[in-house]
Formats: C-alpha cells, structure tokens, sequence
C-alpha cells in the first residue's frame, strides 16, 4: 500500500467558497460521508480515491473537494461522524438529574456496541495492519475519534467530581481505563476472529461488571 501522502488537489478540483448564491447541500454531504465511510472500510485509505468516493456518492469530485478540502480532512471527518452518530453528544451532556451509575452504563453500551460492530472490527484490522501503521493514518483515526470520546467523558467525570459524586486524580487516565475496560476480551477475540470462548458474556453483563469496577476504584466513599 502506497504512502498516505495526498497529491495535490488538480487545478480544476481546487475548492470554491460558497458564495451568498452557493450554499453548500448538506444532503451531498451527507451522501460523500457514507460513501467514504463504506470505501475506506473497504480498500483502506490508500486504496480509496477521490473519485471512487465522488462516485459513489452520486456527486463530482469539485464537489467532494469543496466540502472537504482533501482526503485526510475526508477521512478525519468520516471517523469523527461515525463515532458522533453511535456516541452523540447528547450521553456526555450535563444531565446531575441521571444517576451516575446509568450515564455510565448508557456511554458503556453505545461504545461497546459501537467498537464490536462487523465494520469496527474491520476498520480496526485495517489500522493494525503494517500499510497502515507506516503512514499517518492511525493518527487521523485517533484525533478523529477515540480522543474525541475520551475527552467528552473525561469532561462528565469532571464534572460529577465537582458534584461530589467521584474522586479521580487524572480524569484522562480513568478515562481511557473505562473504555479499555468495555473493549476488553471480548473485543480483542473478535478483532482475532476467535469466537469459541468457553466463557460466554452477554454485552449486558459485560457492561454491567465494567461500570461496578470503574465505580469501586473511583466513587467516592
């Protein structure tokens, strides 16, 4: 697989701001982001062009420039979609009327859900594969996404720290420790295709037992 690196924009694919007559269509949008979304997924960055995803987009490739500029913004954006449509957000939100326990079990179930899809799974070993660990893209993918996440949650453990509700030194680190927690082994069987555990968990259960840990180490006593 070739290197990351995106070739200058043609000069006749060279983005036009939309004028007070131009308003950009976010139903094209729209359209660009689920075919890039499918076409990453499927050939990997590089082997993804901007005319593949303008095709199947049912748009020109002017245009998938002029939403997005160039395929590392695409791809960003693609990312930062995805994980805004599975964690919106709305389950980060200031909310001291839902007990702790529930905001952490509604953000458990919508990543784990999430990370454990077919897809995710696919995009996952796309990221881990050497092609791809020798370019940029796991950095696009994590500033996109995971980082974006963490840091929402980190937020609302702040906040519920200042409402007395939790002791946490670094709210990062326990951030990134609960969604580690919900990827788990489960997820890592998956990624390996290993689906013959002797040890069965419903998602539930499995969501369940996380948030009990999380809130044994950090709620205060």
């Amino acid at each position: 697989m070739a290197s990351h690196s995106t070739p200058a924009t043609p000069a006749c694919c060279t983005p036009r701001s939309a004028g007070p007559g131009r308003p950009k269509d976010p139903g094209k949008r729209i359209a660009i982001l689920d075919a890039a979304k499918r076409l990453f997924l499927l050939n990997g960055f590089d082997g993804t062009s901007m005319d593949q995803i303008a095709a199947e987009a049912g748009v020109s490739k002017l245009t998938v420039y002029s939403h997005f500029g160039d395929k590392d913004k695409l791809f960003a954006e693609a990312v930062r979609a995805h994980c805004e449509q599975n964690l919106p957000d709305a389950l980060f939100a200031p909310a001291p009327d839902v007990p702790l326990r529930q905001r952490l079990s509604d953000i458990g179930h919508a990543f784990y859900a999430m990370v454990m899809a077919p897809e995710a799974i696919a995009g996952h070993r796309i990221l881990c594969s050497p092609q791809a660990a020798s370019n940029g893209m796991p950095t696009l993918f994590w500033e996109a996404g995971p980082k974006r996440v963490q840091d929402a949650f980190a937020d609302l453990l702040q906040r519920r720290i200042d409402a007395g509700e939790l002791e946490i030194d670094d709210t990062q680190c326990a951030a990134a420790q609960f969604f580690t927690l919900l990827k788990g082994e489960p997820h890592a069987q998956a990624v390996f295709g290993f689906c013959c555990s002797a040890r069965e968990v419903t998602p539930q259960a499995h969501v369940a037992s996380v948030v009990d840990l999380f809130l044994r180490a950090y709620a205060r006593r």
